[in-house]
C-alpha cells in the first residue's frame, strides 16, 4: 500500500504484543526493516526474520534508551521512523491512587515515549535526516475517565510532549504526531476490565458490553486499527501534518 515505506528502518517500543505488536505487523507488510522493542525480549538486539530484529528495552532507563538507538543505528542504519507503544496503566480512584501507582504510569507511558523520541530525534537532527515520531497516546489523553487518573495524566502529557516536539523539529523535516486509541482489544484492555468491573462491581463481559455501547460504529478496535493510521502516518501522503492527536476511536471521541 505505501512502497516508500519498503526499506525504512522502523522502532516500535511495546512491540511484544497489543497495539504495538499489530504495529510491527503492519510495518512488516510494507516492507519495512522493523525493530520490535520490550522488556519481555531477551537481552541484545536479535534478528528474529530477515527484517524482524528484536531488542529489550525498559523505557524508563535513559541509558539503555540512548544504548539501544545506538546499537540501531550502529548495525541497521538511522531509524526513520519511531512508533512509541509501549504503555502501561493502573485503575483507581483518584483519593486511592498511590504514589507507586502515579510514578509507573507517568514514567512507562510519559517518560518512557518523550526518552526514546528525544533520542531518535537527536540522532536524525545530528545526521541532518528527515523522519517520523509517531506517539501513542489515547482518548484518555482528551478526555477524564473515572478510575484512571494517573493513566489520564500520562496521555495528556504525551500530547504535550507531541506538541512541543512538532514545534521544535519542524524546521528539520521530522514530523511529530500522535495516534489516539478508543477502547482497543489487547491483554491490557482485557485485564483493565477485569480490576475495572471489581471497582465498580461489575462483571469483565458487563463492562466490556458497556464499552461497546460507547461506540457509535458499535464495536471495539483492533490493533490492525491503529496500525493502519501509523502506516499513513509514516508515509509521504502525511508529510504536511505535524503536531496532531489523531482519533482512532469509532467515534466516541470526536475532537
Amino acid at each position: 500500500m505505501f512502497d516508500e515505506l519498503r526499506g525504512r528502518i522502523v522502532l516500535v517500543t511495546g512491540g511484544a504484543s497489543g497495539i504495538g505488536a499489530g504495529i510491527v505487523d503492519a510495518f512488516l507488510g510494507e516492507g519495512s526493516t522493523v525493530i520490535s522493542a520490550d522488556l519481555s525480549f531477551p537481552e541484545g538486539l536479535l534478528r528474529r526474520q530477515e527484517h524482524a530484529w528484536t531488542i529489550r528495552l525498559d523505557v524508563r532507563d535513559e541509558d539503555a534508551v540512548a544504548d539501544a538507538v545506538s546499537q540501531i543505528g550502529e548495525r541497521l542504519g538511522t531509524i526513520d521512523t519511531l512508533v512509541t507503544a509501549a504503555g502501561t496503566s493502573t485503575l483507581g480512584f483518584a483519593t486511592e491512587t498511590t504514589s507507586a501507582q502515579w510514578d509507573l504510569n507517568l514514567d512507562v507511558n510519559a517518560k518512557g515515549s518523550f526518552l526514546v523520541a528525544k533520542h531518535v530525534a537527536a540522532r536524525l537532527v545530528d545526521q541532518e535526516r528527515t523522519g517520523r515520531i509517531v506517539f501513542i497516546s489515547s482518548q484518555a489523553g482528551k478526555n477524564g475517565y473515572r478510575g484512571m487518573t494517573a493513566y489520564v495524566a500520562s496521555k495528556h502529557a504525551v500530547l504535550g510532549v507531541t506538541k512541543t516536539m512538532a514545534t521544535e523539529l519542524a524546521s528539520r523535516g521530522i514530523t511529530v504526531n500522535a495516534i489516539c486509541p478508543g477502547i482497543i482489544e489487547t491483554p491490557m484492555k482485557h485485564r483493565e476490565r477485569i480490576e475495572g468491573g471489581a471497582i465498580r462491581g461489575m462483571t469483565a463481559e458487563e463492562v466490556a458490553a458497556e464499552d461497546r455501547s460507547q461506540v457509535p460504529l458499535g464495536r471495539t478496535g483492533t490493533p490492525e486499527d491503529v496500525a493502519g493510521v501509523a502506516l499513513f502516518l509514516a508515509s509521504d501522503l502525511a508529510g504536511y501534518m505535524t503536531g496532531q492527536g489523531i482519533n482512532v476511536t469509532g467515534g466516541m471521541t470526536m475532537h
